[in-house]
């Protein structure tokens, strides 16, 4: 008897998925200086957004169509021991090695190390608010989901900065012939989400689109003038935003469980695959029942190493 499974390797496969009308943020004209202030609690950007209206696709029935050098991203069964995400210290002694671990099988690396983490919820978050003794550290707390289109890297900045975290981890090291800056993002509340994570298709982002949003992470936020006030942003890192198109092609994963992740290419040195995926956060009103998202991403570089 025939498989009544679908064929994954057919291109058409996609044509069949189910959509849902939705709005993402996309950067509109405004200003030359883009900045994102982060505080506890709190993100706020120079820049001008709004709202278009896109198709996303749902990916569930076909996710293993989807690879990291065709579309920029794929869904991992990766089951995880952590109990509680809330916990810092519990989250700290368990989830990093997971994350090495599955980026390492998910991406082919043999090394993989492990950046910051966030908790992202999408409901009200000032009860996971808590004090911190100094500066405010942008890793390890509870923010919302994203608000507009982007990706947590910008080209030109990727290189040195996977070079510096990898000569400052292992300064004797052979070196690498290739680096992949990744998010491992993974929500661990009840199916349906309310606003899972959205990512484009990198065959339908051109090369030269996104620009600059530089990062300052702030005890408080700016305001007024003072946003665009000169800072050093040559030397601190920046994320990539970017303009509406419409031939950005949407999709995400319906009903995660706990025990997926979801893995998305922020930059790629190899850029004979697909290298990178804008992603954001959707209202999705499309199932019944949503419930909050709290999830749990964690930023990591997978080296490939040359061997000896």
């Amino acid at each position: 008897m025939a498989s009544l499974a679908p064929d994954i390797a057919d291109p058409t496969i996609e044509d069949g998925a189910r959509t849902v009308d939705a709005q993402l943020n996309y950067l509109l004209p405004g200003p030359d200086i883009n900045r994102r202030f982060v505080s506890a609690g709190v993100e706020v950007n120079t820049g001008t957004y709004g709202a278009f209206p896109v198709t996303i696709r749902d990916a569930r029935p076909i996710r293993e169509h989807f690879t990291l050098d065709t579309h920029g991203f794929t869904l991992g069964d990766c089951p995880t021991k952590v109990t509680d995400f809330y916990d810092r210290a519990h989250v700290d002694a368990i989830y990093l090695d997971e994350v090495r671990v599955a980026v390492a099988a998910l991406t082919g690396a043999n090394f993989v190390a492990p950046m910051g983490w966030m908790i992202r919820n999408s409901g009200d978050i000032a009860g996971y608010q808590k004090k911190q003794e100094g500066p405010y550290v942008h890793a390890g707390g509870v923010q919302p989901p994203a608000g507009e289109v982007h990706i947590d890297t910008e080209p030109s900045r990727a290189d040195r900065a996977a070079e510096m975290l990898y000569r400052k981890l292992k300064p004797d090291g052979p070196g690498y012939s290739r680096f992949i800056y990744s998010s491992f993002w993974r929500t661990f509340s009840p199916p349906p989400q309310d606003c899972p994570l959205a990512v484009c298709d990198f065959r339908s982002v051109r090369d030269d689109e996104g620009t600059p949003n530089v990062l300052h992470v702030v005890d408080e936020i700016p305001q007024g003038d003072a946003m665009f006030a000169p800072m050093d942003d040559d030397v601190r890192p920046a994320a990539a935003i970017f303009r509406y198109s419409p031939d950005h092609r949407w999709w995400y994963f319906s009903n995660m469980s706990k025990d997926e992740a979801l893995l998305l290419k922020f930059h790629d040195s190899d850029h004979s695959v697909a290298w990178r995926t804008p992603h954001t956060a959707f209202w999705d009103n499309s199932l019944p029942g949503g419930n909050v998202r709290a999830s749990i991403e964690c930023r990591s570089v997978a080296f490939f190493e040359h061997q000896s």
